[in-house]
Parts: C-alpha cells; sequence; structure tokens
C-alpha cells in the first residue's frame, strides 16, 4: 500500500481516562461536540467492532459522505477504523493513554491511493491537519465539560 500522506497530531485532556473514553464511543452524544463529522448516524449507540458509522464532513466546499468501518476496539486504549472512497483509502488510529491525571489521545491516520499522491493538490494536508486538530479539540472540550 503506498501511503501518500500521514496525519498525526495529539492532545493532552485533563479528565479521566473513563470520562474521554466514554465520549469518544458513545455515538449518541457526537452531534453535540464532534464539528468534523456531521450527520453521524449507525445502528449502535456506541462504537462497535465490525460495525460501519455513515457521516460526512467537509473537506472543501461540499459535503463528502463517508462510510467508515470500526475495524478494533480495545477498551480504553485504542480505536481503529478505516474507509474508502473513490481514489482513497484511509485507515485511522486513535490511542488513549493516562499521563498522570491527564489524558493523551493520539491520532494517527494514513491515506493512500491517487487522490493522496503528488503534491498535496487533490488532498491538502494543511487542511487534512486541522480537520484532525478540530477533532481532537472537540473531544477535549467535550471530556473537560
Amino acid at each position: 500500500m503506498h501511503a501518500g500522506l500521514i496525519i498525526r497530531e495529539s492532545i493532552e485532556i485533563n479528565a479521566t481516562l473513563e470520562k474521554v473514553w466514554e465520549n469518544f464511543v458513545d455515538l449518541t452524544c457526537w452531534d453535540q461536540w464532534n464539528t468534523v463529522m456531521q450527520n453521524v448516524h449507525t445502528n449502535e449507540q456506541q462504537l462497535t467492532g465490525g460495525k460501519k458509522i455513515f457521516c460526512s464532513f467537509r473537506p472543501f466546499f461540499f459535503p463528502i459522505r463517508v462510510s467508515i468501518s470500526v475495524e478494533e476496539i480495545v477498551p480504553y486504549e485504542r480505536v481503529v477504523w478505516s474507509a474508502k472512497k473513490k481514489g482513497l483509502s484511509a485507515y485511522h488510529e486513535f490511542d488513549f493513554r493516562k499521563n498522570g491525571t491527564a489524558v493523551i489521545v493520539t491520532s494517527s491516520e494514513t491515506f493512500s491511493g491517487v487522490l493522496s499522491r503528488g503534491e498535496g493538490m487533490l488532498l491538502p494536508k494543511k487542511m487534512m491537519k486541522s480537520l484532525t486538530k478540530d477533532f481532537l479539540f472537540d473531544l477535549k472540550r467535550a471530556a473537560e465539560a
């Protein structure tokens, strides 16, 4: 697999691991805190391995609908999901680690496919990095509330 773009960001959240985890896996509250992914829906109330999440996000001027496959969940440690859209595949890992009284959440997303190659004209790294930072900040704000 050719990795055309890798986005890695971390954030420190001043909340318990349990509170951060519950905000992350409880899909019923995502509309309240998640400004990056809109219209999140699934048949599940929580992220569940082997299930799909449907949502849209707006990296450009128009929304992109995506079907996300939840690949792996290790409670209070890790969530892995992937998505494919014409010309693009994404593999996304979230790691949760205690850091004293805080939690470090690290997001690592690898994009591959024809749209991720080149000089980033079709998938600008700066914009994708900004969406990742926004998602992590949204999670921080929700867990610290």
